[in-house]
């Protein structure tokens, strides 16, 4: 029997019952802040996630990303790390007391960026500890607190004795940070909806997100002794050189009349960040090699091909305008993010239910935010014919050092989304 024909959850008894699982909450993301899962790391935390699912009574899929399978998919990414050992984990709720709402996928990733410098943390990155109401941690925030919010979402309604009346998929996904093939393999495994949550740690619900791209210049220069360094050319030296120009295509990028209408009041949308340089042999010597790894940041409604040839139509032009360019050899390498833009319809229904069910638990709508960065949510909206955006806790920190989010903001969004479900999936009652 539908729920709604006859005694409606609402949203006090929704709030109650995420608010009993509070303590459940802050235990399961403190165990999964203790599973370090860097890149090519992540089995522990998927294990951890696959007993959840399976305590929740969902149907378990556990699959290997096939790259095989995605290379030839216009979403995929180049990988840059072996996929051996490395599982998505997705439970999948199926209603045994009829189905008459719509279908629903909540994403997140496992993955976790790197620490950075250990010793500038206050305590151990995967040492999670607690002050007030901050959760601090490497991931808590990006995005295991966002795991935990949907995981709480769907048993608070168990708790209450319902299940939603539709399919409800809750995807673990690894790989988020670098290339997205995670939650690609989900989508070439089948799984699709008729809409899609990630809760990312985002400051509203998601309107638009940008472009990011990998890439790697690499470069061999003139080596010498370095009391005569004047007669070489070192190839550190041009890495930077080579990304100095790129600095000046972002700065066309961000002028406003090269702008995307949903980044037009950003303060700096484009940005182009140069992560990491290796290279050198010596002191002594002038460096033969350096290899510079950066990421470029651009519109939606760009293609990744037409973003590649404008960045090397700005290489070339400035390895042509080099004094010693005679003395040098560059190449540029694609690795990670090919990751294609986009911007939504906010009207549509997902959109407009989910900004209904923040302003019952909060009492009003978060703002509408253009993301300059990139999420998952891209493979659901560009190629899985399912609508999807990004609303989740609060964090801070991110990628930085002593990363933390908000324990109430969330339960919050645990609430919001139970709310979600119930009024997109439908709900039955399970003694039915």
């Amino acid at each position: 029997m539908s729920d709604t024909l006859d005694r409606p959850l609402d949203k006090a008894q929704i709030t109650a019952a995420i608010s009993s699982l509070r303590d459940e909450a802050i235990t399961l993301l403190g165990d999964l802040v203790r599973h370090p899962s860097l890149l090519g790391d992540e089995r522990s935390a998927q294990d951890h996630m696959r007993g959840v699912f399976e305590g929740m009574g969902l149907r378990v899929d556990e699959f290997a990303i096939d790259e095989a399978k995605i290379k030839g998919h216009p979403g995929y990414s180049p990988s840059i790390v072996s996929y051996d050992g490395r599982h998505n984990v997705v439970g999948v709720h199926e209603p045994k007391h009829g189905t008459h709402g719509k279908s629903l996928i909540c994403n997140g990733h496992i993955d976790v960026v790197p620490v950075g410098a250990e010793s500038l943390w206050t305590r151990g990155p995967f040492e999670p500890w607690i002050d007030g109401d901050r959760f601090y941690g490497r991931g808590a925030g990006d995005m295991k607190a966002g795991i935990v919010a949907y995981t709480m979402a769907l048993k608070a309604l168990q708790k209450l004795g319902y299940e939603p009346a539709a399919k409800v998929v809750l995807q673990s996904v690894v790989e988020e940070e670098c290339t997205g093939n995670g939650a690609l393999a989900c989508l070439v495994e089948g799984y699709t909806a008729d809409a899609a949550i990630i809760p990312e740690p985002t400051p509203g619900i998601m309107q638009a997100q940008m472009g990011v791209m990998w890439l790697a210049i690499e470069i061999a220069g003139k080596p010498v002794h370095a009391s005569v360094a004047h007669t070489g050319v070192g190839a550190i030296d041009f890495a930077t050189y080579m990304f100095s120009a790129l600095k000046k295509l972002e700065a066309r990028w961000n002028a406003p009349g090269h702008r995307h209408a949903c980044y037009h009041g950003h303060e700096h949308p484009v940005n182009f960040n140069l992560g990491k340089i290796t290279g050198g042999e010596w002191a002594s010597s002038v460096p033969t090699a350096a290899r510079a790894d950066i990421r470029i940041g651009f519109y939606p409604g760009r293609k990744p091909e037409d973003v590649r040839a404008e960045i090397e139509a700005v290489l070339a032009e400035a390895y042509r305008q080099h004094p010693s360019s005679n003395s040098l050899r560059y190449s540029v390498v694609y690795e990670g993010f090919q990751a294609e833009g986009f911007a939504l319809d906010m009207n549509m229904p997902v959109i407009t239910t989910l900004s209904d069910c923040c302003r019952e638990v909060l009492g009003k709508v978060p703002p509408y935010t253009a993301f300059t960065g990139t999420t998952d949510a891209r493979f659901f909206n560009l190629y899985g014919n399912t609508p999807a955006t990004c609303y989740g806790p609060h964090a801070e920190n991110i990628h930085g050092i002593d990363e933390w989010v908000s324990i109430d903001s969330m339960m919050q969004v645990a609430t919001v989304l139970a709310l979600f479900m119930v009024r997109w999936c439908g709900v039955n009652r399970l003694d039915d």
